[in-house]
């Protein structure tokens, strides 16, 4: 008996077609959200109105759109804990500047580079200095955020009247902020799942010696991942100004929680090399349907904030059940 036929007969067969399918994170996304759709329907006839729902999503779509990113960031075997106190500074930096008298178009530049500078800073910290990217994060965390408080101390700063309202603004019945998520969903999805570029930050996640010794250029692309954080995230924060017409050094707070849940919710591995747009895209409106489904049944805020610490946790949990029998 030859080594190649013993080799082919010890082989573990392949999965059924419908197993591949099946068993995903991303189905287990799909499915929760059409319970929470019908869920959500027994509570309240109004509930399945879609302007209500697209209506709602305006109020996490800054949210999604990072946790998109945040997603490949974690597929590269990265972690990015500071995009809220990111969105705070970028937008307490751009109403301080346009306040003092600097034209709106330079300020949106202003707040856009301090997005990019602090991407950059966390990158350089991580990569050029080889810490863990858990520990620069929240170190930056709470550097960016009381960096927005020294500039807007505990007042609110107004932005001008003609930046207000994004949230308004409709394209075809639907908000643009729900459009804009839409749009770098699909960008980022083509991205990851059919460039090359793609493919790297997935050996990244998988095992970044390895990607060296093949000649993917690790540092560079985790590099491009944390500017692409800070440039989103000040996007984020600029929208959020926006919404709220001012801004304030607690523009965000708590956000890492739903950004997180949203990538972990939609199959991304904790520990990298594995996840997708579409799952995250899921999640993101997996969360809006529960936490409307909650307000409409009158929950306490308390109680919102232990179901999405719940789902957390089992969101991981089934995440690394399934990525284990996908192994054997």
């Amino acid at each position: 008996m030859t080594e190649t036929s013993a080799t082919a007969r010890d082989a573990a067969p392949p999965r059924p077609l419908w197993q591949v399918l099946l068993i995903r994170p991303e189905m287990m996304t799909l499915i929760l959200l059409l319970v929470g759709i019908f869920a959500g329907s027994q509570l309240s006839e109004f509930f399945l109105d879609t302007d209500y729902i697209l209506k709602s999503f305006t109020l996490s779509a800054e949210f999604a759109m990072v946790a998109l990113v945040l997603t490949l960031v974690i597929i590269a075997g990265e972690i990015d804990l500071s995009p809220a106190a990111n969105m705070a500074l970028s937008a307490c930096l751009f109403a301080w500047v346009q306040a003092a008298g600097v034209p709106l178009p330079l300020a949106v530049l202003v707040g856009l580079g301090a997005g990019l500078a602090m991407g950059a800073l966390n990158g350089a910290l991580v990569i050029g200095l080889q810490i863990p990217s858990i520990i620069v994060t929240i170190g930056t965390l709470i550097l960016y955020r009381g960096l927005a408080q020294i500039i807007a101390g505990d007042k609110s700063i107004r932005v001008p009247e003609s930046f207000v309202g994004i949230n308004d603004v409709m394209v075809a019945g639907i908000p643009l902020p729900v459009i804009l998520f839409c749009l770098l969903a699909l960008v980022l999805g083509l991205l990851l799942g059919t460039t090359i570029f793609g493919r790297q930050i997935y050996l990244v996640g998988t095992n970044e010696v390895a990607a060296r010794h093949a000649g993917v250029r690790s540092a560079r692309i985790r590099m491009i991942l944390f500017l692409m954080m800070g440039l989103v995230s000040a996007v984020a924060g600029l929208m959020t100004a926006s919404r709220l017409g001012s801004v304030r050094y607690d523009l965000g707070l708590g956000g890492e929680l739903q950004m997180v849940l949203m990538a972990m919710l939609g199959g991304t591995y904790i520990f990298g090399g594995r996840g997708t747009i579409l799952g995250t895209f899921l999640a993101a409106w997996l969360l809006v349907i529960v936490t409307t489904g909650m307000i409409v049944a009158n929950v306490l805020p308390a109680w919102q904030l232990c179901v999405l610490g719940l789902l957390l946790i089992v969101s991981i949990i089934a995440t690394n059940l399934i990525y284990s029998r996908t192994q054997r």
